[in-house]
């Protein structure tokens, strides 16, 4: 059976499925236990019930961010049950098999908040954990969005993205240098450019009249 990512599951009722991804929280009512699950997609409700003892027994070690693997039938859930914040708010997952990939511990902070009252170089520090929260994954999709509309733009207009070197001889200008070290040449350098100006001089020589570059060194726009 493949992965099925949690958005997709809503498409699948009253068929069995394996989704994988973070446990978000962890619920217990009674003796029936509800995990929210969490993948790059969205979030779905697990439930676990003792009739399978050894499947029960595992899901009540289960804490946050632990990584896992669950299949199950996707059912629709009891009425009065339904969540619409969520899109997989009207099912729900019957576990029948549950895998531990990755147990975590304590988190040094939350990663349900907006994460602007942790201190910032904690949030670098443990900067894996801090893109995982809702709103710096909204960011990269609105950047992403951003940089494809600018690409479209520039490409209909007839530029052509090209992507100059980023390791290149020193050259002698005003700036200091950022050096790497050549690792098949002891005690000789590269350096990162400080400005991309003489390949696009050879570009503009070499007929290539309209060109953009996404991430340019100089910090200059497209150019024709």
């Amino acid at each position: 059976m493949t992965r099925t990512e949690i958005k997709e599951t809503k498409n699948c009722v009253n068929q069995k499925v394996k989704v994988c991804g973070w446990v978000q929280t962890v619920r217990s009512h009674g003796k029936i236990l509800f995990i929210d699950l969490r993948d790059r997609s969205g979030i779905l409700q697990v439930v676990f019930t003792p009739k399978n003892e050894k499947l029960y027994e595992l899901a009540q070690k289960l804490r946050p961010e632990w990584v896992i693997l669950v299949e199950g039938e996707i059912q629709k859930r009891p009425a009065g049950m339904l969540n619409p914040k969520i899109e997989t708010g009207s099912i729900e997952l019957h576990s029948e098999k549950l895998e531990v990939f990755s147990e975590a511990k304590t988190l040094p902070f939350a990663i349900d908040t907006t994460g602007y009252e942790i201190n910032e170089e904690k949030r670098l520090k443990y900067r894996y954990l801090d893109l995982r929260r809702e709103r710096l994954r909204k960011n990269l999709e609105m950047r992403q969005k951003v940089i494809q509309f600018m690409r479209n733009f520039l490409i209909k207009e007839g530029f052509i993205e090209i992507e100059t070197p980023i390791l290149t001889k020193s050259t002698p200008e005003g700036a200091r240098d950022f050096l790497v070290p050549a690792r098949l040449q002891a005690g000789k350098f590269y350096a990162l450019p400080q400005s991309p100006q003489q390949y696009k001089q050879l570009l503009q020589v070499a007929g290539i009249e309209k060109y953009f570059q996404p991430r340019d060194h100089a910090q200059h726009h497209p150019r024709r």
